[in-house]
């Protein structure tokens, strides 16, 4: 089965996805800077934190709170 993020809480989503986020950067300046041994992880993180924005999109606490959805993107888009 493929990575189960189904039994973490929303913050744990939230903390999961920035630690792939950040793999993520590291894994494409890796692969412009130098040698990188899978070149598939980069397509497999994608995915991966694309799985968890839906999870956390769908996510009870997001669904309860629909004002909490629109402002989290804004604040992304400051960084």
């Amino acid at each position: 089965m493929k990575d189960s993020f189904k039994d973490l809480t929303f913050e744990e989503l939230l903390t999961k996805r920035e630690e792939l986020r950040q793999k993520y950067r590291d894994l494409r300046f890796n692969m412009v800077v130098g040698h990188v041994d899978n070149p598939l992880e980069k397509r497999n993180l994608r995915r991966k934190i694309t799985r968890l924005n839906t999870m956390i999109y769908n996510h009870p606490e997001v669904l309860q709170h629909p004002g909490a959805a629109a402002e989290e993107p804004a604040a992304q888009a400051q960084e």
